[in-house]
């Protein structure tokens, strides 16, 4: 059964091949009236888009400038890939976000700006708006990070202390052509806050972002200069962000071309194919890790299916920290799903994200059965402490697959009983 669960996840991570999603839309394009092809972007699977853009377009590319992930790379001969920190934003990306806004704003009419986005584009895209450094945008991001604010939250703030989020660059490119392709991985698939929207219209406002900061509690914990511009918007003296209806967005267009829900039915199929009756539960999961964890360990005692069964689950849940240990929330879900089901036969816990990565740590993810309490007690030590990722290292139990060059958010499985 474990060996299953990785070959599910296996199947998840081809559906989202960003490499054959870009060759498959670019091919049906008719993009021969452009005068120049510019190729920007940012996020975790920018190598692989690149790769494809490059394949399709091939002399036809002007200029490209993405921003990846570090060591998330590809061999290019017209694109340049620009390595960044993630999740906290660095220099480099700053760096290669101006210039990227540079190559949008030297676009002209006839021109079209090809825009690849995954995720991790927020991070990787740190351009911070005027009167705001870097340093004080990093303080930002890392405070919401570890509040448990959730992606949509986050991104309402992220849009409102950059120059270049929230449809900005959209309107840095104007009047060029700009066409988005956008590799989901945020719940709802909402052109606007994949990678915090930069060529989609906003529908958040300063005034969402004042309330994000004041439910988590973090008025006084941010940097003067953030607060004073997000002051500055809500009283007008700032202007907001491109809102639905502006002219400018006539000649842009997002197409979402990979998600969580695709992966998911791939995964259906796998499991199928190894003898489970598969059930899509639902793609849009999202809230505390340790309580969607525990929701899934009810389901596996339950057993609503008849085994064997393979339930399945998507989307991006948050963790609060309590602890000073090491870890990502898939591993803590598995961790604190191992705890619930702790003496249950035949069934397996397999959770990890579709990049590869899991929070500041080499796995995507973990693998846990009723036993795994058994083989090392000090399981509930471990989650309060948030130290999941050595719970699993010394049970070997760690999911390491490496960069996948792709990102549609996680993926999860109950497997109960064996095969047919």
């Amino acid at each position: 059964m474990r060996a299953h669960a990785r070959a599910i996840f296996q199947a998840a991570l081809q559906a989202a091949d960003p490499e054959q999603a870009v060759t498959r839309h670019l091919e049906r394009r008719n993009l021969e009236r452009f005068r120049h092809i510019y190729v920007i972007g940012a996020g975790k699977a920018g190598a692989s888009m690149a790769k494809a853009a490059e394949r399709v377009l091939r002399k036809r590319i002007t200029r490209g400038l993405i921003n990846v992930k570090d060591g998330h790379l590809a061999k290019l001969r017209r694109i340049e890939l620009n390595e960044c920190g993630h999740p906290l934003p660095d220099a480099r990306g700053a760096e290669g976000a101006a210039r990227i806004a540079a190559i949008a704003a030297a676009a002209q009419q006839g021109d079209l700006v090809l825009c690849l986005f995954s995720g991790g584009a927020s991070a990787l895209l740190p351009l911070p708006a005027q009167g705001i450094t870097l340093d004080e945008k990093q303080a930002v991001t890392k405070l919401l990070l570890a509040c448990g604010a959730t992606i949509h939250e986050i991104n309402a703030v992220r849009k409102h202390i950059s120059g270049i989020k929230g449809g900005q660059l959209a309107r840095l490119a104007w009047p060029a052509s700009v066409e988005a392709l956008l590799l989901s991985d945020v719940i709802g698939d909402e052109p606007d806050v994949i990678g915090s929207g930069p060529t989609a219209p906003d529908s958040s406002t300063f005034s969402d972002a004042v309330a994000v900061l004041e439910k988590y509690g973090l008025r006084s914990r941010i940097p003067a200069s953030v607060w004073n511009r997000l002051s500055q918007g809500v009283r007008g003296e700032i202007p907001e962000t491109p809102k639905p209806g502006d002219p400018l967005f006539v000649r842009v267009r997002n197409t979402v071309i990979g998600s969580n829900r695709l992966a998911l039915k791939a995964a259906a199929h796998r499991a199928r194919e190894l003898g489970y009756r598969a059930l899509v539960l639902a793609s849009g999961i999202q809230g505390e890790t340790r309580e969607i964890a525990r929701m899934h360990a009810a389901i596996a005692r339950e057993r609503p299916i008849r085994p064997p069964a393979c339930i399945i689950t998507g989307g991006e849940t948050t963790v609060t920290l309590r602890g000073n240990g090491l870890g990502g929330r898939n591993q803590e879900f598995v961790l604190a799903a191992a705890i619930d089901i702790a003496g249950l036969a035949d069934t397996v816990i397999f959770s990890a994200g579709t990049d590869g990565t899991d929070g500041p740590t080499d796995a995507a993810g973990a693998i846990a059965d009723g036993e795994t309490l058994h083989r090392n007690p000090d399981a509930r030590a471990f989650l309060d402490r948030n130290d999941s990722y050595h719970y699993f290292q010394s049970l070997g139990d760690l999911v390491i697959t490496g960069p996948t060059h792709t990102n549609v958010m996680d993926v999860r499985f109950i497997l109960l009983g064996g095969r047919k």
